[in-house]
């Protein structure tokens, strides 16, 4: 028997499954918190789940994560610095350290100045012990990487902190991207390291004797060394999971597949069973990449957005602890929400509310998270900030006992708490959409006790029950995913248009005519709601509940390549062969175009053979443009090369 263990690792839930690789077909499932503070727990908790027999026959084990982007987006990652190299940016980037040197090259591949590794290494000896990587982008490095791999060697040779090349991420024109791309990886490597380290930690334990494989975020699987010296690539890789786990558990070639999970919603498309790709890099945040990724369109709604009142209902966009959740880890919630404080409506926002409470972040005995705590506290916090945290412990607090402990009215802390909370040194506990659903008896995993009294004291400020304010809470979360459904298909109207229509008759109704994959926990519950706003055929399969690990499993092995074929100079018959693995001069443009086929047969078999695939397993598809500007200008060719090949076929 040849089975696969699939995990992922979401910002609320770790999921497993166990296939049979050689049918599809699931065999086991199982979820598991995520324990953010020692990851290690999670995954052998998941895994714990499972049926032990199975472990002894797994073959394969594949992850995805939406650890990288998180990072990512509460701007989190680790310290990098940034060596720039024949040119310097007038963007920002997301490094501490930055330094330009002199060197770079042209569009030829000619140098244009003398690189000036003594500034490298001087840039490093001051900033090596505050750093946890390097990033290095050179001008031009497309065309020729030699002054980035020098950089790169210097580097090394200095520090033992890992160190990323633009040219090892991208061959796209863009020196601005490129940099940025470079930098972000090299801060999510220790985190992406971790998260590996600790998958494999379990597998040692558990025995489990099968080679590790990442989803990347165009929704293919790259080897374990890959993505470790290339976590950016990882960024979108949950939500690429989800999209080609809820094609395979559909068996849909074509749908559109909706993942709603506790942090956001994620939406994206496949056709004939290849993942629609973005024209433009993934952008995370406020950074646009140039890693390729599945177009996927991200919304901050999910089961854990905050629900809270101000004269009308509101939901998100922050993330919150359920209170059900929060009350079966610290039981005495319960206690405090029947004391019911009432605050006055006229100072109620996002931070005030009777059902807002708050705890320390992290675990008390977690070295990693106090030290991440108190550095926090000394280089980010002001005194009054420092004052407010001092209070707050590893039990819930409500926003009265602040008061009450500080001798403040709420008005005067709360922006110190909202400020904590952005900071990670807090969590805000809270009313959320999973919440209503355990009121109304829809989705029950917690404590709904907790649920129940936190309808209560919202619902009473709107004139509604428990049961009504949860159903209102409800029908608004379905209609606005399908609000994001129909500006994710309908991508050139604009989103307010779109609802403008959905609630301007009652005789009309959107109708989408690719079926809908629903994948989450919770998605079963909404579905009634979602066709009171699309006619659509809205399917939620069999393992929906972990679509995701799913889709870590069954992605292929793709490996994509460009390469250029362009003169020497005007007047010249020398062509430039230029590819992801070197500079090549040809003595003529036959010559270079019969370099350029055997090269790009080449990096593609030989990046799969490193994946254990042979070469009648893999599909290999080459693609030619010729351009002639014309006025007598030599011919440029452009080469690009697919191979894909399923990890179900490994050797």
């Amino acid at each position: 028997m040849k089975l696969g263990l699939g995990i992922d690792t979401g910002g609320t839930y770790t999921d497993a499954v166990i296939m049979d690789l050689s049918e599809g077909k699931v065999l086991a499932s199982n979820k598991a918190l995520t324990t953010h503070s020692n990851l290690i727990e999670g995954i052998e908790n998941v895994i714990a789940g499972l049926d032990q027999e199975y472990l002894e026959h797994v073959k394969l084990v594949s992850v995805s994560t939406t650890l990288a982007t998180n990072s990512t987006l509460e701007g989190k990652g680790h310290h990098a610095g940034l060596i720039l190299s024949g040119y310097s940016v007038s963007g920002e980037v997301p490094a501490r350290d930055m330094v330009t040197v002199n060197g770079g090259h042209d569009s030829k591949g000619n140098e244009i100045g003398r690189l000036d590794l003594a500034a490298v290494e001087e840039f490093v000896s001051n900033t090596k012990n505050r750093l946890s990587s390097y990033a290095v982008s050179s001008y031009f490095a497309i065309r020729n990487p030699e002054h980035e791999l020098a950089i790169k060697e210097t580097v090394e040779r200095l520090t033992s902190k890992p160190v990323v090349c633009g040219h090892e991420l991208s061959l796209d024109l863009g020196a601005y991207e490129r940099a940025v791309t470079a930098t972000l990886n090299a801060r999510l490597i220790p985190i992406n390291s971790h998260f590996i380290r600790a998958v494999l930690s379990v597998m040692e334990v558990r025995n489990i004797r099968a080679p590790l494989m990442v989803m990347k975020c165009d929704g293919s699987l790259a080897r374990i060394e890959d993505a470790v010296e290339k976590p950016v690539e990882s960024i979108f890789s949950g939500p690429a999971a989800s999209l080609v786990g809820a094609a395979h558990i559909s068996g849909l070639k074509n749908c559109v597949a909706v993942d709603i999970g506790g942090t956001s919603t994620d939406i994206a498309l496949i056709e004939n069973g290849v993942p629609e790709i973005s024209e433009n890099g993934a952008i995370v945040g406020n950074w646009r990449t140039m890693v390729r990724a599945v177009r996927i369109q991200t919304s901050a709604l999910g089961g854990d957005s905050h629900v809270w009142v101000q004269k009308k209902l509101c939901i998100g966009p922050h993330r919150v602890v359920p209170l059900c959740l929060a009350a079966s880890r610290y039981p005495s919630l319960v206690d405090r929400l029947l004391e019911g404080e009432k605050p006055s409506e006229r100072i109620m926002d996002d931070i005030l509310q009777p059902t807002s409470f708050f705890v320390r972040s992290g675990h008390p005995d977690s070295e990693e998270d106090l030290h991440s705590l108190n550095y926090v506290i000394e280089f980010e916090l002001n005194d009054y900030e420092r004052r407010v945290l001092d209070l707050i412990e590893y039990e819930p607090i409500s926003v009265y006992d602040i008061s009450e402990k500080i001798g403040k009215h709420p008005l005067y802390f709360a922006k110190a708490l909202r400020s904590l909370v952005q900071k990670h040194c807090i969590c805000h506990i809270g009313f959320t959409p999973t919440d209503a659903l355990h009121v109304l008896g829809d989705y029950e995993a917690w404590d709904r006790a907790a649920s129940l009294l936190g309808a209560e004291l919202l619902g009473r400020h709107l004139g509604l029950d428990e049961e009504g304010f949860s159903r209102e809470i409800k029908k608004n979360f379905a209609k606005n995913v399908a609000l994001d459904l129909l500006t994710f298909l309908a991508k050139d109207f604009k989103r307010e248009n779109l609802e403008k229509l959905m609630e301007g008759s009652r005789f009309m109704k959107y109708k989408i005519t690719t079926p809908v994959v629903m994948i989450g926990a919770p998605v079963k519950a909404y579905v009634s709601e979602l066709r009171e706003f699309i006619d659509a055929d809205i399917r939620v399969p069999e393992f929906h509940e972990v679509g995701n690990a799913v889709g870590a499993l069954v992605g292929n092995i793709i490996k994509r390549s460009e390469i250029l074929v362009r003169p020497v100079g005007s007047g010249s018959d020398r062509y430039h062969v230029f590819s992801e693995k070197e500079r090549k001069v040809a003595d003529s443009y036959t010559e270079a175009l019969d370099y350029g086929f055997e090269l790009m047969e080449q990096l593609i078999f030989e990046h799969m053979d490193g994946h254990g695939l042979l070469k009648e397993q893999v599909r290999f598809d080459l693609e030619r443009k010729d351009f002639n500007p014309g006025y007598g200008a030599s011919k440029e060719t452009r080469l690009s090369g697919l191979g894909v090949g399923s990890p179900l076929k490994l050797k």
